[in-house]
């Protein structure tokens, strides 16, 4: 059902496996535990996360609510689940002057014509010029990206169709890789017999930082992608055509990036305003 109705990602589809997958190491059969059995999980889950705990029982009441329309069972005892509290973390960002220094430094690099060096120039382009999702980018097809064409169509969560822009220096990226692109491969990026793998892209993500001088752990390539979404809605883009150019299916996703620029500043002003550490006795 999530593949044939929903247009589930793969790595959708694969998650909730896991997760039903160890939900029934616990309490057994799924398709005929009831409550009782299914309170028992916030017992067997205090070890982990709030978000995973989240995470497992939305995947459980999934595919309970699935059974019951189904007819499969004439009950729902999902509301047995565990139901944790979570408060919703801003997305870790990086300030502008740190992805200039990253640039700074890739593009000094692609300077010797190294191909690899070249490469990952393009996958930087893009990743923080286009906003692309981790898969998104490592998939995308050998001619995705045509000259003089600001913007691409691309396939993505879901099997959902979008514009992409792509900007002068991502496209200009792309067309320096291209030639070094072996002629049979159908990927932009190719590894082995199929395409750079997500594991493989977040390594030499945080492997630029690191040559940056920025602190590894602090980024990744969903980082640089909740820094093109920051950065363009503190540069006046509407909230709208953020949602539309990120691929969000509900703008409640979007507005995550509004509390990220209000949190930025209050930060500004507390450090910044000529009063805010000023030491002041009030008169009486």
């Amino acid at each position: 059902m999530l593949a044939a109705e929903a247009g589930a990602s793969r790595n959708t589809l694969l998650a909730y496996r896991r997760d039903l997958a160890a939900a029934s190491e616990t309490v057994g059969s799924l398709e005929a535990a009831g409550k009782a059995e299914l309170s028992g999980l916030g017992a067997a889950w205090t070890d982990l996360a709030a978000s995973t705990v989240a995470r497992r029982s939305a995947a459980l009441r999934r595919f309970y609510g699935f059974l019951f329309d189904e007819g499969l069972r004439s009950d729902d005892p999902s509301s047995a689940l565990p139901k944790p509290s979570l408060q919703r973390p801003l997305p870790r960002i990086l300030d502008a002057h740190e992805v200039e220094a990253m640039f700074a430094l890739i593009e000094e690099r692609a300077a010797s014509d190294e191909p690899l060096a070249i490469r990952n120039l393009a996958l930087l382009e893009l990743l923080y010029g286009s906003g692309l999702r981790a898969t998104e980018l490592v998939s995308l097809p050998r001619r995705a990206i045509r000259p003089g064409q600001p913007f691409m169509m691309l396939s993505g969560k879901g099997g959902k169709e979008r514009l992409v822009p792509v900007s002068v220096c991502a496209a200009e990226a792309v067309q320096r890789w291209l030639p070094h692109v072996p002629a049979g491969s159908n990927w932009l990026f190719p590894s082995g017999k199929s395409h750079l793998s997500r594991v493989r892209l977040f390594q030499l993500v945080r492997a630029m930082a690191g040559l940056a001088g920025i602190a590894p752990d602090r980024v990744s390539p969903h980082v640089l992608r909740h820094a093109f979404a920051t950065h363009l809605l503190a540069g006046g883009a509407d909230l709208r055509v953020l949602q539309s150019l990120l691929g969000h299916a509900d703008i409640a996703t979007t507005q995550i990036y509004t509390h990220v620029d209000a949190a930025r500043l209050v930060e500004l002003v507390n450090s910044r305003h000529p009063l805010a550490t000023a030491k002041r006795t009030a008169e009486r």
